[in-house]
């Protein structure tokens, strides 16, 4: 059974998304809903937390399903699957750029439905045992006073107080010191699990600061080396109470 995994079905033919949704549910998956609109699909992702989209290509309303796809990738790095009726080399071209797992031609076959997510979940397995191989492998060590890196073929030893700013890139993130830069093969998240709490503080999704370094708060960003680095709203009590404690 596959009940651990939940999949959302974006499908305009209410008809077609009630046979998919039937067939995933006898296969063992969740389905956390059948939507019609690209634009219904934001709010839903943030609710759901699906593990898998199967989206319509050709979708009706004010968003295509490509459209649709490119808006998700900007909530979630959540796996998606095309389902298409339409195969032509411009609507191939623009839906291969948002890098989907797999397509599916209507009509289809419920063994064509059953491979192609059986093995974009094996591929979405074989990616994080990658990953976490590669976090174990670059993981930083933390001392009192500095912390190594993995830069290169190297680990380099980075002093904490020099740390400006660490900035999010989809799976990596880079640290920038007062004279270098570093890329690490780590997310923000995992990052910041690892800094020493009393010196760093994020202050926005993509953004962890060195308090020490902060020389301006403002009422969206703050400033450091001269770089101004945003500042969501829901952080900003957090910072200034850090702040009168340094």
């Amino acid at each position: 059974m596959n009940s651990s995994v939940k999949i959302t079905v974006v499908e305009d033919e209410m008809l077609i998304g009630a046979n998919i949704s039937l067939q995933l549910n006898r296969l063992g998956y969740e389905v956390t809903g059948i939507l019609p609109r690209g634009e219904e699909v934001a709010q839903h992702l943030i609710e759901t937390n699906p593990d898998l989209v199967l989206l319509d290509i050709n979708l009706k309303g004010k968003l295509d399903g490509i459209e649709t796809a490119q808006l998700i990738q900007k909530i979630r790095d959540v796996p998606i699957i095309y389902l298409t009726a339409n195969t032509d080399e411009a609507h191939f071209n623009r839906a291969k750029a948002t890098h989907p797992y797999a397509f599916i031609s209507k009509p289809f076959k419920k063994l064509d439905l059953q491979r192609a997510i059986e093995l974009t979940l094996s591929q979405i397995e074989r990616e994080r045992e990658q990953k976490a191989e590669q976090v174990a492998e670059n993981a930083p060590v933390v001392l009192n006073d500095s912390i190594f890196v993995r830069h290169h073929d190297t680990m380099v030893r980075v002093v904490i107080a020099d740390i400006l700013y660490i900035e999010a890139e989809r799976n990596y993130c880079r640290i920038f010191s007062k004279t270098k830069e570093y890329l690490l093969v780590l997310t923000l998240k995992e990052m910041a699990e690892k800094l020493p709490e009393p010196y760093f503080l994020r202050v926005h999704r993509s953004y962890i600061v060195n308090i020490a370094q902060i020389e301006e708060v403002a009422t969206a960003h703050v400033v450091i080396a001269r770089k101004t680095v945003p500042l969501s709203k829901a952080y900003k009590p957090v910072l200034l109470q850090r702040l009168q404690t340094i």
